[in-house]
């Protein structure tokens, strides 16, 4: 009897590899939503990546991961918590230090953000990589190892650099379009796992063939 097809719920899918971890069931803040089968890889503490890889995150502003992305070691998410006032002469976030400086604190409060993160689903993220607040990653992007993302990426676009920018898309304006459609992260999952080698080496035209409904 073949095995059936890989469980979202384990935290370790590689029982061999604890440095590998499935976020959606690791994740216990609200202000965190991950998809299915996206991974995080860290050989030191991948179970703390809700404190060690999402930083300054007080909210209410979101972080939302879709489907099957990999997360190299190192990906950092800077949230909206991070800023500081920056239309006096100083940055310096007194009031935080306690004291009479904690009248203040109103300085400090309602900063402008710029919103939820957003990632898309099947996005490779390298080592070593920095997302800024409120970005928007799009669907099959590509984020090369240590870039710092201060801007929206486009769908199936690659970016490299601090700050990152876009090299290329992996796809024509066409092919995306039709790989939008296809949506094959939301297949039911015995259709995705008949059709995975497709999904991982086929073409645009076969991925759209294989597609559950007629497109």
């Amino acid at each position: 009897m073949s095995p059936g097809p890989a469980d979202p719920t384990a935290l370790h899918p590689m029982p061999d590899q604890p440095r590998v971890v499935l976020l959606k069931p690791l994740v216990k803040s609200p202000l965190i939503d991950v998809g299915e089968f996206s991974y995080f890889d860290d050989p030191d503490e991948p179970t703390a990546f809700e404190t060690r890889n999402v930083l300054y995150h007080y909210g209410p502003e979101r972080l939302v991961i879709g489907k099957f992305c990999a997360l190299g070691t190192g990906v950092r998410f800077l949230m909206n918590g991070a800023n500081h006032r920056m239309d006096g002469p100083s940055t310096f976030p007194f009031p935080i230090m306690g004291g009479s400086w904690a009248e203040h604190f109103d300085l400090i409060t309602g900063l402008p953000g710029r919103g939820d993160t957003v990632v898309g689903n099947d996005v490779w993220f390298g080592h070593s990589t920095m997302v800024m607040p409120g970005v928007h990653i799009g669907h099959g992007a590509i984020i090369a190892s240590g870039s710092v993302v201060v801007d929206d990426v486009p769908d199936y676009g690659i970016v490299g650099g601090n700050p990152a920018r876009l090299i290329r898309t992996r796809y024509d304006e066409s092919d995306v379009a039709r790989l939008l459609a296809v949506a094959w992260w939301d297949w039911p999952m015995e259709h995705l796992t008949r059709h995975m080698r497709t999904i991982m080496s086929g073409s645009v035209d076969a991925l759209v063939e294989a597609a559950p409904d007629p497109l």
